[in-house]
């Protein structure tokens, strides 16, 4: 087993419970839609919060992939990955069989959780960036990683957070998650296109 496939094992195992949170908690809502008010917030939160759950599979490849065994790394893999886990667990409400005929109106969970969430997944890619960027105070080669694109990339999406997490104004915060889950959406859709031009895999043989 190699570094990377025993710390993967680890923080996969981690990120993995965030996935199975967040699609149980849908499946929960599904089973108990005839009392269950969709709106359009939580599922859009849901779907924000799901993409970044992919992006940061990616990430773990992308960075740690030659990193070193160390306990440390572990330890920083925990605290990142259940940062993630609180805002998965949160983002769709609990059902219970307590109060069966109360209706879940899931706005309204959204207005009472969005702190939580959004503070959740900007703490969890902030945590990344620090990493990012104490590796390229160490090493030139991780600077080549600080893009114009990315830094802009990096702001848009630490300021949407804040704003949709932070600000007073409805209007405010509704706008500021649309932007979040655009850009998202815009790097998966990139990442797709890049896909198709890059043509198929041959298939294993």
């Amino acid at each position: 087993m190699s570094d990377f496939e025993f710390f993967f094992s680890f923080y996969g195992l981690l990120l993995g419970l965030s996935v199975a949170e967040l699609t149980g908690g849908f499946a929960r809502l599904l089973h108990e839609r005839h009392r269950v008010r969709f709106g359009w917030l939580t599922p859009l939160l849901a779907l924000f919060v799901a993409i970044d759950l992919a992006t940061f599979w990616n990430q773990a490849w992308r960075f740690f992939r030659d990193a070193p065994f160390n306990p440390a790394l572990l330890l920083v893999g925990l605290v990142i990955a259940a940062t993630f886990y609180v805002a998965a667990s949160v983002t769709f409400p609990r059902v219970t069989a307590e109060g069966v005929e109360t209706r879940i109106d899931l706005d309204e969970h959204f207005w009472a959780h969005r702190r939580v969430v959004f503070g959740c997944v900007l703490a969890a890619n902030a945590m990344v960036w620090i990493l990012l960027g104490l590796l390229a105070l160490a090493d030139p080669a991780w600077a080549a990683f600080w893009t114009p694109r990315i830094i802009f990339g990096v702001i848009l999406f630490a300021a949407g957070n804040l704003a949709a997490a932070f600000a007073p104004q409805r209007w405010l915060v509704i706008g500021s998650l649309v932007v979040v889950l655009a850009y998202t959406l815009w790097n998966m859709m990139r990442a797709g296109a890049q896909l198709i031009a890059s043509g198929t895999w041959s298939p294993a043989v």
